[in-house]
């Protein structure tokens, strides 16, 4: 019986690991997100920049 508690309650810690594993890959992945709507709207100041620069 104290194998099987054993085994048990190593089996339920694995879940909490695996489930916060998957909240890091969702952060990193919301993350670049962002990093990529960044870069987006500096390209589009950047551009708008070019723009009115050439105009002088």
């Amino acid at each position: 019986m104290d194998t099987f508690q054993k085994k048990l309650g190593s089996l339920e810690t694995q879940p909490k690991s695996s489930q916060s594993n998957k909240k890091r890959k969702w952060r990193e992945i919301e993350q670049l997100k962002e990093q990529h709507q960044l870069e987006k709207e500096l390209k589009a100041f950047d551009d708008s920049l070019e723009y009115m620069f050439d105009d002088y």
